[in-house]
């Protein structure tokens, strides 16, 4: 039994959700992310409405029971995508590509899609070996990084087996 686990966000992880979401290291490797990464008041707005979404499943990562980073379902026109964001703490053991495997085992959606920006070799590996490949790249601007960075779109289709 894996000892990464997705469970159901809560109001007791906002904090840790906030403080991750701030690791200079981290936003410069996701770049897509919230121009002011200290706002609070943005941040709160921005996961009140993922949770009042019923399109969004948000889902808290743990290892061996303890906040390793957050994952989430959702649609973007018409595209069912997953993305996932794992605390420093944790990278480097597999449990970025362990949740997306339990993503992927959440999401009956084909094709199912995911995106990360180009010089973020860990996460398209991630994605890779997990059976995405990559459908197009696109250069966008990306507040976390305040400048053009280059985005992957990869995607996971159905196989002979379903999955």
């Amino acid at each position: 039994m894996s000892s990464i686990e997705l469970r159901a966000l809560d109001d007791d992880d906002l904090d840790a959700i906030f403080e991750m979401m701030r690791d200079p290291e981290a936003i410069e490797m996701a770049a897509f992310t919230a121009s002011d990464p200290d706002d609070r008041g943005a941040f709160d707005d921005w996961i009140a409405r993922h949770r009042a979404s019923a399109d969004v499943a948000d889902f808290v990562v743990t290892e061996r029971g303890a906040f390793a980073g957050t994952a989430a379902l959702f649609s973007v026109d018409g595209d069912r995508e997953l993305t996932f964001w794992i605390t420093r703490h944790a990278w480097g053991r597999g449990v970025a590509s362990e949740t997306v495997r339990l993503l992927v085992s959440h999401e009956p959606i084909r094709p199912l899609f995911a995106r990360a920006a180009a010089h973020n070799g860990a996460a398209l590996a991630v994605l890779q070996r997990n059976g995405f490949t990559e459908v197009s790249r696109s250069t966008a601007y990306a507040p976390g990084v305040g400048r053009e960075v280059e985005e992957v779109v990869l995607t996971l289709v159905p196989t002979l087996d379903g999955i």
